[in-house]
């Protein structure tokens, strides 16, 4: 009897044992602790791409804690994240979802910064994701018909390029423009070898003349300036006779001046205009009287 109460006690004990090591294996993956020795920040993400509760969050490649929670507010979404009690952060510390293993897993890298200021737990800080293979793989898929459609216009480019490349007649014009190149370059060279004195004396005579208007721009440098300075004056001379007949031009169309008043009256203009008729008439008979008998003067001259 004893002995199977002894066998009922261990057995008890063993399971209890058991029972233990599981829940302490069960809350080390699942980073469960009845003591709350953690430190806890909130980081909002963009996109998390497969990231779950209770994914590994490390601190350059070491795990230093677990993602908490996860919530959708908006277009972001928000991840607490559950840090070991010795994590220590400075201010300009930075969160980035990255690629677990190859298998696609995800965990939170945290760069503790290098700022010399505490970092504020209770705020909310902005993350990164980092690009990985599933993410590439899948931008592909969703790009796999503009690559189609890229590879057959490239397909079709080349076929093209291929019948212009091997056309004859291009290959035949192609060559002749080489040749025709080539001669005028040899006709070109023999030019310029048959005239190379004539280039040289052209060139010397050239430095030469520049000398001597450099030498006599020198020389005449005063007289240069002074026949500047008297052309200036004429200029402004010029242009005080040219205001002063705009000035005279614009008193006499304003009938401000004597010639103005003469050609601009109307009256004038009729009295002259009458007396050239009159003059008109006389001339007329006097060479009427001229043609017919002469002129009749009947004149009483006396002498004192």
């Amino acid at each position: 009897m004893k002995d199977q109460r002894k066998t009922e006690i261990r057995v008890g004990i063993t399971v209890i044992i058991g029972l233990l090591l599981f829940l302490w294996i069960l809350g080390w993956a699942k980073n469960f602790s009845l003591v709350s020795n953690e430190k806890e920040t909130t980081v909002i993400f963009k996109n998390v791409a497969g990231l779950e509760i209770g994914d590994n969050v490390t601190i350059s490649g070491v795990r230093k804690g677990y993602v908490k929670d996860m919530q959708i507010k908006d277009d972001d979404v928000y991840v607490t994240l559950s840090l070991d009690k010795d994590v220590k952060l400075n201010k300009d510390a930075s969160f980035s979802v990255a690629m677990l293993d190859l298998m696609g897993g995800k965990r939170i890298e945290i760069y503790p910064g290098t700022s010399s200021e505490a970092f504020n737990y209770n705020e909310i800080h902005n993350g990164k994701f980092m690009s990985d293979i599933p993410f590439v793989m899948s931008m592909v898929g969703n790009m796999q018909n503009d690559i189609a459609g890229s590879l057959k216009d490239i397909e079709i480019t080349l076929k093209s390029l291929n019948s212009y490349l091997t056309d004859e007649k291009l290959h035949k014009d192609v060559k002749n423009s080489v040749s025709n190149l080539s001669e005028v370059t040899e006709k070109l060279n023999i030019i310029l070898n048959e005239n190379r004195e004539d280039i040289r004396k052209l060139i010397e005579n050239s430095n030469a003349l520049t000398g001597d208007a450099k030498k006599m721009i020198n020389e005449n440098k005063d007289n240069i300036a002074s026949s500047l300075g008297s052309l200036k004056d004429v200029l402004q001379k010029t242009d005080t006779l040219l205001t002063k007949i705009n000035l005279f031009a614009a008193e006499t169309s304003e009938k401000k001046n004597n010639l103005g008043k003469l050609i601009y009256d109307k009256d004038f203009y009729d009295d002259l205009n009458k007396s050239l008729n009159q003059l008109n008439n006389l001339t007329k008979i006097l060479i009427k009287q001229l043609q017919d008998e002469g002129v009749k003067v009947d004149a009483h001259i006396s002498i004192f």
